[in-house]
């Protein structure tokens, strides 16, 4: 089971990547997650050390290794340099595991570079490419809102995306963006689910504004989300009713044919 989690910032999209990750690991299953989301912030939402994770640099930010794998050099990245590099060993030489969940941390191609054609670009798409072709474990990537890490020739082989939405005009504003891109991208699966609820009004407004997209099931807001935040750990080890709405949601995917 491969599956790209979006939504807009603070939705809790992290949070429910780093909990079914958490529950897919304790049932047994390897489970590599990648956090692709410029924020960064997976590791907490799996409740990784700091110390574990502090000294980690994303692989967007390894200029000597992009440099070694595309031939190019910093200040001539407008130059040739390789279209396929060598990507295979790099979720196990750049990741940390804690809790049985592998952590892969992808990054941001700077700013001055955003959406080109550079080296950056070209290592970080290979290895997403190779990591939801050749690799046979779970894979759950945190996703930015605009998904821009992915294209056509990776998606078809994501077995499903994830909308993350909180009962909000702008989150489901940035949930209709995020459907539209998917489709786009020409993604054949696409799932909401619902978070932050208070009520059943709640449910009814994301899933009436997201008319047509499968709902998996809904987490209730709950305070123990924001006291784990507080205490730096994932809302996993805090709350048995957030794991029990987590294993929901991913049963519901089983029963959808993914396992």
């Amino acid at each position: 089971m491969k599956i790209a989690i979006a939504g807009k910032g603070g939705v809790g999209k992290t949070t429910l990547g780093g909990m079914m990750a958490r529950y897919l690991a304790e049932e047994g299953y390897k489970v590599l997650t990648i956090d692709a989301d410029p924020d960064a912030n997976l590791a907490s939402a799996l409740g990784f050390p700091k110390e574990l994770v502090e000294g980690v640099t994303p692989l967007a930010a390894r200029t000597p290794l992009i440099e070694e794998r595309t031939g190019a050099k910093k200040g001539t990245f407008g130059g040739v340099f390789k279209l396929n590099p060598k990507v295979d060993d790099l979720p196990d030489t750049y990741s940390v595991t804690h809790h049985g969940v592998k952590l892969l941390i992808l990054g941001t191609v700077p700013q001055a570079e955003g959406g080109c054609f550079c080296p950056e670009n070209v290592l970080l798409k290979g290895l997403l490419h190779h990591i939801l072709v050749r690799r046979d474990e779970m894979v759950i990537i945190d996703m930015e809102a605009g998904l821009e890490h992915l294209t056509r020739g990776s998606t078809k082989y994501v077995d499903a995306f994830i909308i993350v939405v909180e009962p909000g005009q702008r989150s489901i504003a940035t949930a209709q963006q995020i459907r539209r891109l998917a489709q786009d991208l020409r993604v054949q699966k696409v799932y909401g689910v619902g978070n932050k609820l208070t009520s059943a009004e709640d449910r009814v407004l994301i899933e009436e504004a997201l008319s047509g997209v499968e709902f998996l099931g809904h987490l209730s807001f709950n305070h123990n989300v924001i006291e784990a935040d507080r205490k730096g750990i994932s809302p996993y080890d805090l709350d048995g009713a957030i794991r029990g709405e987590v294993k929901g949601i991913i049963e519901r995917l089983q029963r959808e044919g993914f396992a």
